[in-house]
């Protein structure tokens, strides 16, 4: 009999539903920069400020985007190991990452 693969338990009258582990994602690594771009794609024109290259865990990057949102006094939130900041002023955001001693740069218009 050969076992195929693609087929996976999900239920079973004994334990119940089956749960999958989740693979761990593994943290991007880049040149050290962090970039903070502005983006309104797919908002409805309004803009965000998003910060990529961070080097950080999930933990920490979540740590770091409630910091970011309450010095800007805005939203936002944590997508693929880059935080979104819900709003334009860039250069409040790098002036918070340079006192953390984070290397900046503004990409983009």
């Amino acid at each position: 009999m050969r076992i195929d693969p693609n087929i996976a338990l999900v239920y079973s009258t004994d334990k119940g539903r089956i749960d999958q582990p989740k693979p761990q994602a593994e943290i991007p690594t880049g040149d050290g920069i962090v970039r903070i771009h502005k983006d309104s794609k797919g908002r409805k024109g309004k803009g965000v400020s998003v910060i990529k290259g961070l080097e950080l865990d999930e933990k920490a990057l979540k740590d770091l985007a409630l910091k970011l949102k309450k010095q800007c006094g805005c939203g936002g939130t944590v997508k693929d190991f880059c935080i979104e900041v819900q709003t334009d002023n860039r250069e409040q955001i790098k002036s918070i990452l340079d006192k953390l001693n984070f290397t900046v740069k503004l990409a983009g218009g």
